[in-house]
């Protein structure tokens, strides 16, 4: 799953990216009003974590502006101010949620979470490749019908190439979905990723192709 962060303190923004990396998401980040704006304006995501005060605007009018563009993707508003009338202000321009800094990560976690089920009424499909599934409901995946043990960003790299079936995936596409940002000298450890992800879905007869010189393909069979 894949959110937005909206936060122009750098190190906040680097501590709750990387909280959330950890718990199988894909993270992008923005630190400005226009950054924000354009990131939801050009991607999809699940939910965005949205910081009221940012040095060109305030956050309340990125949720407005959201919604005033039809879109229905969960806020979830951070914020050191604290009365009443700045909750029901934040909530009322467009937020579904507020949460009041500083906050401890497992509530933010959580509320994460909640936001991510009320837009998921219907459990999402399950992705399959031949022999795999992977539910992402459940966070489980399976090959000819036997559990297989993914790492948090095992499981990322493997429901992204489910979704791009057939697709050729390029690798800075891989790196840019599993470590949002962060992936300076890990071409390597993709490989690593790759290979192990080959050797649980059947090692030789596995979909996962290399696409040499430009990334990996999952076929379907």
């Amino acid at each position: 799953m894949r959110l937005l962060l909206v936060e122009d303190e750098s190190r906040l923004a680097e501590v709750v990216r990387r909280g959330l990396i950890e718990h199988s998401y894909a993270v992008d980040l923005a630190g400005t009003f226009a950054e924000a704006l354009d990131l939801a304006a050009t991607n999809e995501y699940d939910a965005i974590i949205l910081d009221r005060r940012l040095p060109d605007g305030d956050g309340a009018q990125v949720a407005a502006e959201l919604r005033r563009n039809g879109s229905r993707t969960p806020v979830l508003m951070l914020t050191a101010r604290d009365t009443v009338e700045d909750r029901v202000e934040g909530l009322d321009l467009g937020a579904d949620d507020y949460l009041v800094k500083p906050f401890a990560f497992p509530e933010l976690a959580a509320r994460v979470r909640a936001l991510v089920r009320r837009q998921m009424p219907e459990r999402p499909p399950i992705l399959s490749a031949g022999e795999i599934r992977l539910d992402p409901a459940s966070h489980t995946a399976t090959h000819a019908g036997e559990p297989i043990k993914l790492a948090p960003r095992e499981f990322a790299i493997l429901e992204y190439l489910l979704r791009r079936k057939g697709d050729v995936v390029r690798r800075g596409e891989i790196e840019e979905h599993s470590w949002g940002g962060d992936y300076e000298s890990v071409s390597n450890v993709i490989d690593v990723y790759i290979a192990r992800l080959r050797h649980l879905t059947g090692g030789e007869r596995s979909p996962i192709e290399t696409v040499r010189g430009v990334g990996y393909r999952l076929r379907d069979g």
